[in-house]
């Protein structure tokens, strides 16, 4: 899905392991997500809206989204969890 990512990875959100809420797979694609808003669309300027982190389920195709400082850390399947996060 990624331009340059070749697998999707597993997910923890606040040291916990992330499922899809939809359907429960764990395996997600990142990409930026722009949150757009009325005024900056009115007056051309979108790309200074703010953003978060866009997990979108490999299996179902559900986007998760994640704005503020505490945003999702992504593992390789060889890296797995951090200790604790299962």
């Amino acid at each position: 899905m990624g331009l340059f990512e070749t697998k999707p990875k597993l997910a923890t959100v606040l040291g916990k392991a992330f499922r899809c809420l939809v359907c429960g797979h764990p395996w997600f694609w990142s990409r930026e997500v722009k949150l757009n808003s009325t005024g900056a669309e009115f007056f051309d300027m979108a790309w200074a809206n703010a953003s978060a982190t866009g997990l979108i389920c490999d299996l179902c195709g559900y986007v998760h989204e994640f704005a503020g400082s505490d945003r999702p850390q992504l593992w390789k399947e060889k890296q797995g969890y951090p200790e604790g996060a299962e």
